[in-house]
């Protein structure tokens, strides 16, 4: 016997043995209405409430903040350049001292850390 007779005979039987009923639900009472249509309610407020808060703090505050943070950036640039004039063109040295830089063994990729910036980080590949 093929695999495709056994298979359409079996579903076949249980085609004929499985019932189906249908489930009948009463109206939804009053109360379980008010209680639906007052959770709606909250939920529109509360997104109301929410979108306000986004739109007139959120916003203006990442505003604010990134103001903040490019004056605090162009003083930091100001003070390097005038520590360049100072000293003839170039930032004043590094101390050497023993707590700085330590490693128990280095790193795979060489002396400097992962995220080595030339322009701020001092080079540990000149020692």
């Amino acid at each position: 016997m093929s695999f495709l007779a056994r298979n359409t005979r079996a579903v076949a039987r249980t085609a004929t043995r499985s019932r189906f009923y249908s489930i009948v639900v009463d109206a939804p009472s009053a109360e379980w209405v008010a209680k639906r249509e007052a959770i709606k309610h909250h939920a529109a407020d509360t997104t109301a409430l929410w979108r306000r808060i986004s739109l007139y703090v959120c916003i203006p505050g990442a505003f604010v903040v990134a103001a903040w943070v490019r004056n605090v950036e162009a003083e930091h640039a100001e003070h390097t350049e005038h520590a360049k004039k100072a000293n003839g063109g170039e930032l004043p040295a590094i101390p050497n001292y023993d707590y700085l830089n330590r490693r128990a063994k280095p790193f795979p990729w060489g002396p400097n850390s992962l995220f080595f910036n030339p322009h701020t980080n001092k080079d540990l590949r000149e020692e």
